[in-house]
């Protein structure tokens, strides 16, 4: 199993990008795949979550501005961020779990982490 984040870069504050998770090694209906985000000195958070049934959920403070979706041919999940904030700066990475969906905000449940796409918002 092998995920890859791309797509990210500077913008500025009201600004979007596309974020892109590409997949490799595994079937995509076995697993569900998440978004975090971390910065330095800090852990990592939930952001979102693409399940492996088709079902999304995403972190309070991004509802409304950022959605996830899937395109199973491309064996890849996508993170539209809109109305980027400064405070979304971060770098973001992706990876995936098997985990029952009350508990896809956790990352030690997760594994397989891919390489980050750094993200910075400016003012």
């Amino acid at each position: 199993v092998q995920l890859q984040a791309s797509g990210g870069g500077l913008v500025q504050a009201g600004g979007s990008l596309r974020l892109s998770c590409a997949a490799s090694g595994f079937d995509f209906d076995d697993y569900s795949i998440g978004w975090f985000h971390q910065t330095p000195g800090n852990e990592r958070e939930f952001v979102g979550c693409f399940s492996w049934d088709g079902k999304t959920k995403l972190a309070d403070p991004v509802k409304g501005r950022f959605t996830i979706s899937r395109d199973i041919a491309k064996n890849t999940v996508f993170l539209q961020m809109n109305s980027l904030k400064l405070e979304d700066t971060a770098v973001y990475s992706c990876a995936v779990t098997r985990v029952i969906w009350g508990r896809v905000t956790e990352d030690d449940f997760y594994r397989n982490w891919g390489q980050g796409a750094l993200v910075t918002v400016s003012s």
